[in-house]
């Protein structure tokens, strides 16, 4: 049991770690809100979306999905202009003026982006499946879901720390250039996993 915990929480890290769309919109959001729990939505829905996707690889349903050729385009068109769109208003967005606290993310923004760059990115739900739901295998019973929940709390925990690290970053940076450079960066990571996913859907 101890040892599929284990597995389960490396793993789950590993995946989690490298910076990422779904990683870096968390990130901004700490920074950008004025308080932390205004950044909680976006913490909640991308948890819960790993949570749905971590169960799903598990249970061995998202694989069945996947294998639909038709619904595997669809998904890679829509997550592809979702993700531009995304960046774009990530872009323009100007912290630290009137206007940038206009354009703030609400708690209904928030939640639909931080779901449409969870749910609608090809590559993120084709290693969740791949990786964790081919690792789950491994186990049966007890120990599935011990290696399950471990993976499920690496991502509740990891968002929430994102939020607090950019929360911390928006507090020092009183100018609001720090909050423009990482919205750059932010938009520009968007914009390469959507054109990444554009050329697999070309090539396939």
């Amino acid at each position: 049991m101890l040892e599929a915990i284990l597995h389960g929480f490396v793993l789950a890290f590993g995946l989690i770690l490298p910076l990422g769309a779904q990683n870096v919109f968390v990130f901004n959001q700490g920074a950008l809100q004025p308080t932390l729990l205004r950044a909680m939505p976006v913490v909640l829905t991308a948890a819960l979306c790993d949570t749905l996707l971590i169960l799903l690889a598990v249970l061995g349903v998202s694989l069945v999905v996947l294998t639909v050729t038709w619904l595997k385009t669809v998904l890679y068109v829509v997550g592809f202009f979702f993700l531009v769109y995304m960046g774009y208003l990530t872009w323009r967005s100007r912290p630290g003026t009137e206007a940038g606290e206009k354009e703030r993310f609400s708690a209904k923004k928030q939640i639909m982006f931080a779901a449409s760059v969870s749910l609608l990115n090809p590559h993120a739900i084709l290693d969740t499946i791949g990786v964790i739901g081919t690792s789950s295998l491994s186990y049966s019973g007890t120990e599935k879901w011990g290696f399950t929940v471990a993976c499920i709390l690496v991502s509740c925990f990891w968002f929430f720390g994102l939020s607090v690290a950019g929360r911390t970053a928006g507090r020092l940076d009183r100018s609001g250039k720090l909050q423009r450079g990482l919205n750059m960066i932010s938009a520009v990571i968007m914009w390469g996993v959507a054109f990444y996913m554009a050329a697999q859907l070309l090539i396939s």
